[in-house]
């Protein structure tokens, strides 16, 4: 469902199919362009100038989480397929998407299960496939996994690649400057790639310039985009450090501004009713709607990605939906290029006290 207010048709020629470092010489991450929506005004830039855009006291909070090599090739039967690791369950098992190699060294989607279903991996591994992840959808199933997967995506991994970008990309093109090993190898199905264009210069002019960063974490699981499905528990940690950051730099009237849709959810995951945020950590089931509101954040960085209703749902609470429209028109019309690779958009509130 679109959730605009006119259908936004997004042109072929506006995915950016490789990253920003690969389209000339002498480029970097940073080499994207910036809108910045407030209210319902928009200006142009260059990513380069984020940190003439915010002002000292203001506060970043990131996410940490890194990015897994989560596509795994197998056999179902004597079928070749593609399973992509989405997220662990509590109980120790996974849920997965399985896949069908489409000859281009991308995908296309195929329904999983039954259950009882054996998929074949590389090592002698097995995967079992148990039930769906959600009553009525086949897309996501719970399996067991007979050998560890963290160590299984190490070794015989991938990154997930849509069939919009060109080629196959090192791992380490899907790592932002911000992410950090965890100690059991979770992390991200997809690159939270909000923080993708940020590098450790900015970084340091944006920390010179007194602008503050709070590190939360928020593993992602697989997209959504083809079943426009709303998010799907995921789990999360907000620590003590970061909830101080964050309530002092409201306290002290700086805004406080997400490097993501991940980082808007496990933010707003920790924050009570009072908006004050509390250490938190586990699996969240919050979809940020314009009905929720946020409790905390004043501003977002994100990616331009399809207008499908749980990205811009949340963009709308954050913003109000006609700063949105008018956002994503001038997106358009002005040729930024959209998806992981693409350009960011600065989504500010109008100023108001908290």
């Amino acid at each position: 469902m679109n959730v605009l207010g006119a259908p936004l048709c997004v042109p072929d020629s506006l995915v950016a199919r490789v990253p920003a470092e690969q389209r000339g010489a002498g480029l970097g991450r940073d080499a994207v362009r910036l809108l910045v929506s407030q209210g319902t005004e928009v200006a142009h830039r260059a990513f380069t100038e984020l940190p003439a855009l915010l002002r000292a006291g203001d506060l970043l909070v990131v996410n940490t989480s890194r990015t897994l090599a989560a596509a795994v090739d197998g056999r179902l039967g004597h079928a070749r397929v593609v399973v992509h690791f989405s997220t662990r369950g509590a109980d120790g098992r996974w849920a997965v998407e399985l896949r069908d190699p489409d000859g281009k060294g991308t995908t296309r989607a195929r329904g999983g299960g039954p259950a009882g279903s054996v998929v074949r991996l590389p090592g002698n591994v097995r995967l079992v496939y148990e039930e769906p992840m959600a009553a009525g959808s086949g897309r996501l199933w719970w399996v067991r996994v007979s050998a560890d997967v963290p160590a299984l995506l190490r070794r015989h991994g991938r990154p997930i690649r849509y069939s919009y970008t060109e080629r196959d990309q090192p791992l380490s093109v899907y790592q932002t400057v911000f992410g950090l090993p965890s100690a059991d190898g979770a992390g991200s199905a997809e690159m939270p790639s909000a923080g993708r264009p940020f590098t450790a210069s900015m970084v340091a002019e944006l920390v010179s310039r007194g602008v503050q960063f709070a590190p939360v974490v928020l593993h992602t699981g697989v997209a959504s985009q083809e079943a426009h499905e709303p998010p799907y528990p995921e789990l999360f940690e907000v620590p003590e450090a970061s909830a101080r950051l964050i309530n002092a730099a409201r306290a002290g009237g700086g805004r406080v501004v997400a490097v993501g849709t991940t980082a808007v959810r496990a933010v707003e995951s920790a924050a009570g009713p009072d908006g004050v945020v509390r250490a938190a950590a586990g699996r969240t089931e919050l979809v940020v709607t314009p009905e929720r509101g946020v409790r905390v954040v004043d501003g977002l960085l994100t990616g331009l990605h399809e207008p499908e209703a749980s990205h811009l749902l949340m963009l709308e609470a954050v913003a109000g939906r006609a700063a949105i429209e008018r956002g994503y028109a001038e997106a358009v019309r002005r040729l930024y290029l959209w998806h992981e690779f693409g350009d960011v958009h600065l989504i500010l509130r109008d100023e108001a006290p908290h």
